[in-house]
């Protein structure tokens, strides 16, 4: 199978404006070889001032070839700009296409994609890419259909007055070409993709800086205590040195090359009127010198064109890497889960190329409304274990279970509104409060909102703002504490009502006045669900009907509170230790 090129790609997603580029490109070449004509006009008015001289007031066509060379123009013009506007318009359907089929495929792939990515990376193919894709479609492709047509015709008038001064010209061009094709070869192709690769890493980098920020000022730090960003900045700089330097001496030779033909010609002059100058060598010498430019400003376009055609390969690559991604395949029956209930058989997971499983061979059971608590040392796989029960991920072997059901199993939908999850970074969209929690059932009345915000206990919050739950989050000034974003998020989890709720670190960031709200609001929320705590602050989950404490991706030890802390081992050692910084922070407050 013939493998479809960039360029068919992009009109695939033009649809029915797919002619309005081909039409671009047409009118764009038409107006090309146009505006070649008002040339023809002055060397015209040339030929009969040389000509007539001295006596000039019998040159009777001056007027007219001179309005001629600007009708021309006029129409070359006009010509253009319906090429561009046909090519804005099929270059902003590809774009809106593109984002639009783009997310369209992301909200079908696993909700753990996002962490695989990054969202710096993901924002940046998304919009960035897109945006490669109209400048290219809108702007580069018609002036280089246009830089083609325009040669071509060059070549004809050049060979057509004087062939020896029409073959001079081309020499230039000629190495100009071969040199350009030097620049943008296959060793460019990989500098273009490994300064793309340069940017998306300093761009997830950048986010994950700005997310930091409240940390890096808390300590005093600078931007290099963050050293992956430090150093995607540093990797970046690298390779644009590199590469400029790279590039200097072909750069400099294709300029100089380009803009020499007028010298080219002056020496040919030189050499070939050393015995006698004719009016018409005179004519032909004036008419290459004013239009030779014309071949500069073309290679110039092509160059530049080809360099974006470049761009626009690596951003339909990238495109395709998401497109390529595989959704969390739809069952072709779906069943329906029977109970609360949380069973994993000999679960396995591991993310893409990791050396080592994230999870190893898990086997629990949760009984329908029980309150377990996962807690164990970073990295011991408490996150992933509650990511594959509300299936983020699929797990590589094994089962997980919801109700008795796979939840392979269960349709989409369905898992979405059988399981909440509260993060413990919490985000919020700039809209209303009122928006932001209805959005968890959007057929939810304004009164079981408000009930919703109530039970949260967002009565505070809500009082403060100058619209209530209708002021906009991020408008003139209107900002909320991490605490009180965290208490906004459980009441829209709160107005879903899933019967299953789990809580990753849900009061991490959390100041005391907050945490205490929110653990109240936890208790109303929790009443008659099945609920998963992932915690490290372990006085959170003691109160937990069951603990399982995990490392390396296996259960180490579960049971209650009472019954671990008796047997001194891995979770007895965390408790104490636990014990132990408590006090350590109130000693330190004391002195």
């Amino acid at each position: 199978m013939k493998k479809q090129s960039d360029l068919s790609k992009l009109l695939g997603y033009a649809g029915k404006f797919k002619i309005l580029t081909i039409s671009s490109w047409i009118l764009s070449a038409l107006s090309a070889l146009v505006a070649l004509l008002p040339f023809i006009y002055i060397w015209k008015i040339i030929k009969e001032v040389l000509d007539v001289s001295p006596h000039f007031e019998q040159a009777v066509n001056l007027s007219h070839n001179g309005w001629m060379a600007v009708l021309f123009s006029i129409a070359s013009m006009l010509i253009y700009m319906g090429g561009l506007i046909c090519s804005h318009l099929a270059a902003f359907r590809v774009q809106a296409n593109i984002r639009s089929g783009a997310m369209h495929h992301i909200v079908t792939l696993p909700l753990g994609f996002m962490d695989g990515i990054g969202s710096g990376k993901l924002r940046k193919i998304v919009n960035e890419s897109s945006a490669a894709t109209e400048t290219y479609l809108a702007h580069q492709l018609p002036d280089r259909a246009g830089a083609i047509a325009a040669p071509a015709g060059l070549i004809v008038l050049l060979l057509s007055f004087d062939w020896r001064l029409g073959l001079l010209s081309l020499i230039p061009v000629v190495l100009a070409f071969a040199l350009m094709s030097a620049m943008v070869g296959v060793k460019m192709k990989e500098k273009m993709n490994e300064y793309q690769n340069s940017l998306d890493q300093m761009s997830n980098e950048a986010v994950e800086y700005v997310r930091g920020v409240p940390v890096v000022k808390t300590f005093g730090q600078s931007v290099f205590s963050f050293k992956h960003f430090k150093a995607s900045i540093d990797n970046y700089g690298k390779w644009v040195i590199a590469y400029t330097k790279d590039a200097m001496i072909p750069m400099l030779l294709f300029t100089t090359l380009i803009n020499a033909i007028f010298a080219v010609l002056i020496a040919a002059a030189l050499v070939m009127t050393s015995e006698n100058v004719t009016n018409t060598f005179l004519l032909n010498l004036l008419f290459y010198i004013i239009i030779t430019p014309v071949l500069t400003l073309n290679l110039t376009k092509i160059l530049y064109s080809s360099e974006n055609k470049m761009i626009v390969e690596d951003a339909v690559k990238r495109i395709d890497s998401v497109m390529k991604l595989t959704p969390l395949p739809e069952p072709l029956a779906a069943e329906h889960p029977q109970d609360n209930s949380i069973t994993l058989k000999n679960a396995v997971f591991h993310y893409h190329d990791a050396k080592e499983n994230a999870l190893n061979g898990i086997n629990l059971t949760i009984a329908p409304g029980e309150h377990i608590a996962f807690v164990g040392p970073s990295g011991g796989g408490k996150t992933t274990l509650a990511s594959v029960i509300a299936r983020f991920w699929d797990v590589n072997s094994g089962e997980v279970k919801i109700g008795k059901v796979n939840v392979k199993n269960i349709a989409k939908k369905e898992l979405m509104n059988t399981v909440s999850f509260v993060f413990q970074d919490s985000r919020l969209l700039k809209t209303s409060i009122f928006k932001n929690v209805q959005m968890a059932r959007p057929n939810a009345t304004r009164a079981e909102v408000q009930k919703a915000l109530h039970d949260a206990q967002c009565d505070d919050i809500i009082k403060k703002l100058p619209n209530g739950i209708d002021t906009v989050i991020g408008s003139k000034g209107i900002y909320l504490s991490g605490g009180e974003q965290q208490r906004i998020s459980i009441a829209r989890v709160m107005l879903k009502n899933s019967p299953i709720l789990i809580l990753d670190e849900a009061t991490a960031f959390a100041d005391p006045d907050n945490e205490a709200k929110v653990q109240k609001a936890f208790t109303t929320l929790a009443k008659g669900k099945t609920v998963i705590m992932i915690a490290h602050r372990l006085s959170t989950v003691t109160s937990a009907d069951r603990i399982f404490v995990l490392k390396d991706g296996q259960i180490a030890e579960s049971g209650s509170h009472e019954a671990l802390t008796s047997q001194n081992g891995l979770y007895a050692h965390m408790w104490q230790q636990y014990g132990l910084a408590a006090k350590w922070k109130v000693g330190t407050q004391n002195a």
